[in-house]
């Protein structure tokens, strides 16, 4: 927790592993021990504090199945641990580093717990299996994302509400059909 207490205060920028030992109350040496690099140690710390930890709801609607979880992720990033994940997102376009771990390790929580979702909807007959390779299966995560950087927290619900219904469940219920060798 020392990390992301420093995160909220300095932001990924300023943070060093000697103030997060010194906040830990331990030794800078004991942080290299089990982190190469503070991009380690951030992603690590934001994996520990349940960032990326996101049940995916199943009430057999796939609109309510979206809007349930798109409340769930605008409800994480209204919490405190929004500002350090903001931080993080624009870190990434200096650092092509963190970059990777930020995309392998948080960024994915999203749209990977929107993929179960929609592998569902693709078990019930709702929507077609290639979708889930097209990048029509992210959108609504995008948006939502996009929403947050431009706008903050918290994400209204109706604005959640716009993302699932004008947006993202057209691209996926009644998609153009899809162009041979088309891949996206």
């Amino acid at each position: 927790m020392a990390a992301l207490e420093e995160l909220s205060e300095t932001g990924y920028a300023a943070l060093t592993m000697e103030r997060v030992a010194s906040r830990a109350r331990t030794g800078k040496a004991a942080l290299y021990r089990r982190w190469s690099n503070r991009a380690e140690l951030v992603v690590d710390a934001c994996r520990l504090a349940g960032v990326a930890e996101i049940d995916p709801p199943d009430s057999g609607v796939l609109r309510t199945d979206v809007i349930d979880l798109m409340q769930q992720i605008a409800a994480k990033v209204a919490s405190p641990i929004g500002g350090i994940l903001r931080g993080l997102l624009a870190e990434m376009t200096r650092d092509p580093d963190f970059a990777t771990l930020v995309r392998e390790s948080v960024h994915t929580v999203g749209p990977a717990t929107l993929r179960v979702i929609l592998e569902r909807a693709v078990e019930r007959g709702e929507i077609e299996a290639w979708i889930l390779e097209s990048r029509r299966a992210t959108v609504a995560a995008d948006l939502l994302r996009n929403e947050f950087l431009l706008f903050g927290a918290p994400v209204a619900d109706d604005a959640i509400a716009d993302i699932v219904d004008d947006v993202f469940l057209p691209l996926i219920l009644h998609p153009a059909p899809k162009r041979a060798g088309d891949t996206r």
